[in-house]
């Protein structure tokens, strides 16, 4: 993948969040934090997780996820195991 292709993942995760997100006034961009910004609690992020997996046709390992903290950070998580398989 690309780096247009993580802009583009980073872009789908912005939108996707934008409508996830409690805090509707709140810009987000890749350093955007998903829990103290964005007040994404654990269901959302799981639903958010399972879109992401069937979007780009991945599998995201839960335990990947805990040292996941901002947008940028999922996003480049999603681009290493796209790039990957």
């Amino acid at each position: 993948m690309s780096e247009t292709d993580y802009n583009q993942i980073v872009q789908l995760l912005c939108d996707r969040l934008t409508s996830l997100s409690k805090v509707p006034e709140v810009s987000i961009a890749p350093e955007t934090n998903l829990i103290t910004q964005l007040s994404i609690d654990s269901i959302k992020l799981l639903n958010l997780i399972m879109e992401i997996e069937d979007t780009f046709d991945i599998s995201i390992p839960i335990n990947a996820l805990t040292d996941i903290q901002t947008v940028g950070e999922l996003a480049a998580l999603v681009h290493k195991i796209k790039s990957a398989s």
